[in-house]
């Protein structure tokens, strides 16, 4: 309140207030106290709703001597004190207060202890704001008065921020996006005076305002920011509003949050190759994205499954690692890892690789494509297709037919170029598998087989002519086997040049039965011969050495040294029966019977050789007898008993004598003479092959034979003499008989044979033969006739034939 505003109110007071109350010497009385106030100077105070103010009032005498009496307090020009502060009859510690209930009651308090003393008044109401006297009375002194303006300041008691659609915004503002613009609304209610609103940015005040007043007593502040840059990100925007320095200006704080794109992407490892089948591993790395990039895998634009990927991320940064067993088919593919971010999904980057994926040839075998597989005949161009795929590429192709290296040969139609195989007029012989192999430093690989079949007409499936042979009056079954392709084959029957059945002459051993088949290719060109011949059983070996197998004769001496050495076995074939045959060595236990040891040889030129292990000879105290006989189609010839073999201990063999143990003088005469019968065979045959190829006949001559029987040693002398005429067949019995102890007849002779066609054979005379093929057989039935039986003496059989194959015998055309 000015000056002229008291001088008003003084006058009021003087003429007015006093006639209508009464009151006039006491208004009196204030005139002087008016009119100091008038006089004195006002101190400006501010409190903050709610909080504490201070009116300061000086109580300090002027002299020392002097003291305080009363202190009070009143509210504008009010003549009643609101408040007193009484020391009179009292120390000044001990003052007496009093605060009018209807004022300030409790809330107030004058200190004393501050410099200057002051009233308190706490929890400031609106109420309280005005103009305060405050009268020091003291003891000597003159009063003093003291005039204190209240101002009662009212903070804002509201603040928002929204962004530019109105949304409330709260501790973050965002995701924004990098180039997009930024509005911020600050509004502020309320507050006395009016609050003052801005914008810190990070701290610094911000040159942009935008002051709205309204009636409604609301401040705004408009914050713009046009175009966000990508170091916007978290930058702090704080809105400030103060209307006073007694208490902190209101204030909230938004951070910015950005959704921002990977600023780049790559592979960390980029391997030069990669191996096929071994596990790969490659590493993806993108910065800059907010929030972290995702980091998605493809191969050839086929993104890989999640299994083969791990992730690694953190604010600024992700990792992907990518594990893939690469095959060979991933050769040449790209590889590209791609980084996002969710919130803005065009925003994209990549980083790619081309792989180089090495493995080993990946070969197939391809027939022509112009051939068909099913219609390939002899004489046909055939052409075979290796397909390979390899990295790195191959540096050899080789190929194969029933796993044996096929060989470029042109003059035998053979040509091999780099991934082809041309065989020319093929033949059955070129049929079968096919495969090739391709290699590279990776390693070599093979092909799948691809079989080629060739057809062609029917072939002998057996060595043509064949000879059959067959004894008197025996039904003899002839089996065709030939080779075809298709095996659907119709045979044709031919009997020396005619396909109709005659009888033949007993004469007539030589006789051909042919056959011939036909296909769907064609017919067979070579027809199959084959040379019947008069067989029988074949006869016993002869001529049996037992030998170590070093060579030396065996020895028993009394040390009983034991044999290291095999036995070693010499025997000459006997009359074989007109047919193969085989000789075959046992050795049988002498006490049980049992077959120890045996062993088949086949006749190889006309000497058969054995080989006994040692320790068969030792595995038993009892004695071995070794055996040889020879065996054919017709049947197996006589055993014939080559040494008695006993190894005892050398306490029964210390006394030696000249009778033999263990053996019968008759079986010692046996032997004798199945060794001289062998021996008369083995010259007679020798004096008819001279005497038929005309060399003279040998020189009578004797020699000795050395056995072993039981624990002696026996030397046999004999003397052979030739036949006294010579025989021109021998298998027709001589006019005037054999040699004394010998004696020869033919085994067998055919009568007036009939050919007829049959599909009959028994199953253990059906031998095996290579597919495909196709058999027939034709029955040979002789009548029945008496035949006359080979003679024996002793243990052996004599006969002897000449190879009936021969040149006189017809051949293969005559069956055309």
């Amino acid at each position: 309140m000015d000056r002229s505003s008291y001088i008003i109110i003084i006058c009021i007071f003087e003429k007015v207030v006093p006639e209508l109350l009464g009151l006039g010497s006491e208004i009196r009385l204030e005139r002087k106290v008016i009119s100091e106030i008038s006089q004195m100077s006002t101190v400006d105070v501010d409190a903050v709703l709610g909080r504490t103010a201070s009116l300061p009032c000086d109580v300090t005498p002027d002299a020392t001597e002097d003291r305080v009496y009363m202190v009070l307090w009143f509210r504008k020009s009010g003549g009643k004190p609101i408040y007193s502060f009484d020391v009179r009859g009292r120390s000044f510690n001990k003052a007496l207060q009093w605060s009018d209930p209807g004022a300030f009651g409790p809330r107030a308090y004058f200190a004393t202890v501050a410099r200057p003393a002051a009233l308190t008044l706490s929890s400031v109401q609106l109420d309280d704001e005005g103009v305060y006297r405050c009268r020091v009375d003291f003891k000597n002194s003159p009063t003093r008065n003291f005039q204190i303006r209240l101002t009662v300041i009212v903070p804002p008691h509201q603040m928002l921020l929204y962004d530019k659609s109105g949304a409330d915004v709260s501790g973050v503002v965002g995701p924004l996006e990098e180039g997009s613009a930024l509005v911020l609304v600050c509004e502020v209610r309320g507050g006395r005076p009016e609050p003052v609103v801005s914008w810190w940015i990070d701290g610094t005040s911000a040159p942009q305002y935008i002051g709205v007043k309204t009636d409604t007593h609301v401040v705004v502040n408009r914050l713009e920011l046009q175009f966000l840059k990508r170091e916007d990100l978290n930058t702090t925007f704080k809105c400030r509003a103060a209307n006073t320095n007694l208490v902190p200006p209101q204030e909230k704080v938004v951070r910015l949050e950005m959704n921002l794109a990977p600023l780049s992407v790559s592979l960390l490892n980029r391997p030069q190759q990669l191996i096929a089948g071994a596990a790969s591993t490659i590493r993806c790395v993108s910065e800059g994205s907010r929030p972290p990039a995702q980091i998605t895998w493809y191969k050839d634009n086929r993104n890989f499954s999640n299994d083969m990927i791990s992730e690694n991320f953190n604010e600024t940064w992700s990792v992907s690692t990518l594990v893939f067993t690469p095959t060979p088919v991933d050769n040449g593919a790209v590889i590209k890892c791609v980084a996002s971010n969710p919130s803005l999904p065009t925003k994209t980057i990549d980083d790619q690789l081309l792989i180089n994926v090495v493995y080993s040839p990946l070969v197939t075998l391809s027939l022509g494509s112009t051939l068909n597989p099913h219609d390939i005949k002899e004489g046909d161009d055939v052409y075979f297709e290796c397909n390979v795929r390899a990295n790195p590429r191959e540096h050899r192709i080789s190929w194969y037919h029933n796993d044996k290296p096929v060989s470029q040969n042109p003059a035998a139609g053979i040509i091999i170029s780099t991934r082809s195989l041309v065989l020319q007029k093929v033949t059955r012989r070129e049929a079968g598998a096919y495969s090739c192999k391709a290699a590279n430093s990776r390693g070599e690989t093979s092909s799948e087989v691809v079989t080629l079949r060739v057809q062609y007409a029917p072939v002998c499936g057996e060595v043509s002519p064949q000879v059959v042979g067959a004894a008197i009056d025996e039904a003899l079954r002839v089996r065709c086997s030939v080779h075809a392709d298709p095996a659907d084959v119709t045979f044709f029957w031919q009997f020396n040049n005619s396909g109709e059945s005659f009888n033949v002459s007993p004469a007539r051993y030589g006789m051909q039965v042919c056959c011939r088949g036909r296909n769907g290719v064609g017919a067979q060109t070579q027809p199959c011969v084959f040379q019947i011949v008069p067989a029988a059983r074949p006869s016993p070996p002869r001529n049996c050495t037992v030998t170590s197998g070093n060579g030396s004769n065996i020895v028993e001496d009394d040390a009983k040294e034991e044999l290291v050495e095999p036995i070693m076995v010499r025997c000459v074939t006997g009359y074989d029966g007109g047919l193969p045959q085989l000789v075959v060595l046992e050795a049988l236990d002498a006490s049980s019977g049992k077959i120890r040891f045996n062993v088949t040889a086949n006749e190889t030129d006309g000497v058969a050789l054995f080989l006994v292990p040692h320790g068969i000879l030792w595995s038993s105290g009892s004695a071995l007898r070794l055996t040889v006989h020879s065996r054919n189609d017709k049947g197996a010839s006589e055993r014939i008993t080559i040494q008695a073999l006993a190894y005892q201990d050398a306490e029964k063999r210390t006394e030696k004598s000249t009778s033999l143990i263990g053996i019968s003088k008759a079986a010692i005469w046996a032997i004798i003479l199945t060794v001289t019968a062998a021996a008369c065979a083995l010259i007679f045959t020798g004096y008819f092959l001279r005497k038929k190829r005309g060399r003279p006949p040998a020189k009578q001559q004797s020699s000795e034979l050395q056995l072993n029987a039981g624990d002696g040693q026996y030397v046999v002398a004999y003397t052979l003499k030739p036949p006294k005429q010579a025989q021109p067949d021998i298998l027709n019995p001589p006019p005037d008989g054999s040699p004394h102890s010998v004696k020869c007849e033919p085994e067998a002779s055919i009568r007036n044979g009939v050919v007829h066609a049959s599909d009959e054979w028994p199953n253990e005379h059906a031998p095996p033969y290579a597919t495909p093929h196709s058999t027939q057989r034709a029955l040979l039935s002789p009548p029945r006739s008496s035949t006359s039986k080979p003679i024996s003496s002793g243990n052996v059989t004599l006969s002897r034939r000449e190879h009936l194959i021969a040149e006189e015998i017809p051949g293969p055309e005559s069956c055309v």
